[in-house]
């Protein structure tokens, strides 16, 4: 089985706060490290994205509902990180 981690943010812009730290703005999606695509299929490179590795998109998801910073959540995304449903796995391919 896959080890699951917890998927970081990629946004379109971004904006820095007093402590010079980097936060996500605008569209954001969720994005596993590692990987060029988010969760919800969306190439980094071609999309522009810029990665956060050190917001986790709870935090990302926290500071949409305070509406101060525009950060807007991926509904696909949003989706896809729900964990308490099962994943669909194909048990009987065909030949």
């Amino acid at each position: 089985m896959a080890q699951r981690t917890t998927p970081a943010v990629a946004a379109s812009s971004r904006w820095t706060d007093t402590d010079g730290i980097r936060y996500p703005r605008g569209d954001t999606h969720a994005w596993t490290p590692g990987t060029n695509q988010t969760l919800c299929g969306v190439p980094l490179s071609r999309a522009r994205l810029a990665r956060f590795p050190h917001v986790p998109w709870t935090d990302a998801l926290y500071l949409a509902e305070l509406g101060e910073h525009g950060v807007f959540p991926c509904r696909r995304c949003s989706g896809a990180t729900l964990s308490d449903r099962r994943r669909w796995t194909r048990t009987d391919p065909r030949p």
